[in-house]
């Protein structure tokens, strides 16, 4: 495909994303699968171009002078902040987009623009987000880096570089975890690679391995993941276990763990993944009950644009509620001297420290021992974690 037959591919995917309610992943595959003729590197630039406009949908249509649900406007706006040429891309040829008008030749300004138009969010988030500094926000709007979790129970991390290496994929070690390399060559090769189908890594931002890390699951623990979803922090936890002890996966859809089995064997690990009629058995038995609930993903925003879009207040209210709930569900399930982890990837004040709160006033037998506050202007994901124990009769 050419250059402007991509940024039209986009334009269109765009369109369509916005005109429905799937996700941006689902449209793009979509696309895909109607549009056989596009080779594997055509797609990749296409969602490339598509993902940053959702990433910076209200920027980019600033710039361009247009509104945020024009998809023509907001793609090239995207292109306009990248500093990207737009004229041998808007030339009219055929499979690309029309030719620009004189007026959309003309760029606004972004530093004339509300705070919540410059940093990419909807305007009802401005109080929540009041709180949170610039740099971190700007970070949300960026592309994120593929983060790979070394599994110590195989390897160490001087021999999985060496072992990725091979294979073409360069990585580095980063400070935000004490197990976690940053890959800075090869990404798309990962999941192809022999360190990663032998379990010698998984993909985890350094966010949620250094969130695991604080969980704190030792040895011979019994451990349950209240919320393990497709399980990459039970994998976590359950090398810190050594694979020592009980670990175990629930999620209220076991469809989303259907792989875990599979992957932690891979691992060298046991996950016993277990339904939500099962739980009762687990009363009063467990060590550690982490409880990653469900959020509205404020941290993870670059990972997820369209997360943010999509999002709404009567949402948010909903999950709060989630999270109340699994939280009193966690005590009961929490053994006499255990503790519970409750964690997000939410950078919204609410679903972290202020849930926290809540849950000590309704619970005063309980005490929070520590509190962990990742930040995107740190290079990871946003997170928020908090150790939470009964008090002591």
């Amino acid at each position: 495909m050419t250059p402007p037959a991509r940024v039209q591919a986009a334009i269109e995917i765009l369109d369509a994303w916005m005109a429905g309610s799937e996700g941006l992943d689902r449209v793009l595959a979509a696309w895909g699968r109607t549009h056989r003729f596009a080779g594997s590197g055509d797609r990749r630039r296409i969602a490339d171009l598509v993902y940053d406009g959702v990433r910076r949908r209200r920027s980019s249509a600033w710039v361009a002078g247009t509104e945020d649900d024009d998809p023509r406007g907001v793609i090239r706006g995207s292109l306009m902040q990248d500093g990207t040429p737009l004229e041998p891309l808007f030339d009219g040829s055929r499979y690309g987009p029309p030719a620009m008008t004189e007026e959309e030749r003309v760029v606004r300004e972004l530093h004339d623009a509300p705070r919540a138009v410059q940093l990419d969010y909807p305007d009802w988030l401005d109080p929540g987000l009041a709180h949170v500094a610039e740099p971190a926000l700007s970070a949300l709007r960026a592309q994120a880096p593929v983060d790979l979790r070394v599994n110590s129970i195989k390897v160490g991390i001087a021999d999985v570089s060496a072992v990725l290496r091979e294979e073409g994929i360069v990585v580095e070690p980063i400070c935000s975890a004490p197990l976690a390399l940053r890959v800075t060559e090869g990404a798309r090769r990962v999941a192809a690679s022999r360190a990663y189908s032998e379990g010698l890594v998984e993909i985890q931002d350094a966010a949620s391995q250094r969130a695991a890390t604080f969980a704190g699951a030792k040895p011979g623990m019994t451990v349950l993941d209240l919320c393990a979803g497709g399980g990459g922090k039970t994998l976590a936890l359950g090398a810190d276990m050594k694979g020592q002890g009980r670990l175990i996966a629930h999620d209220i859809s076991t469809a989303r763990m259907k792989d875990l089995p599979q992957r932690a064997a891979r691992a060298g690990l046991r996950v016993d993944a277990i339904a939500s009629a099962d739980l009762s058995e687990l009363s009063r038995q467990c060590d550690l009950v982490v409880v990653d609930a469900p959020c509205s993903g404020t941290g993870a925003w670059r990972r997820n644009p369209d997360h943010k879009w999509r999002l709404t207040a009567n949402e948010l209210e909903r999950l709060e509620g989630v999270q109340v709930g699994l939280l009193e569900q966690a005590i009961g399930l929490c053994a006499p001297g255990g503790q519970i982890v409750y964690m997000t990837c939410s950078i919204l004040e609410r679903e972290n420290g202020v849930q926290i709160e809540r849950f000590l006033d309704r619970r005063p037998d309980w005490t929070r021992r520590d509190e962990l506050v990742l930040s995107p202007a740190d290079g990871t994901d946003g997170f928020y974690a908090a150790r939470l124990r009964a008090t002591a009769r």
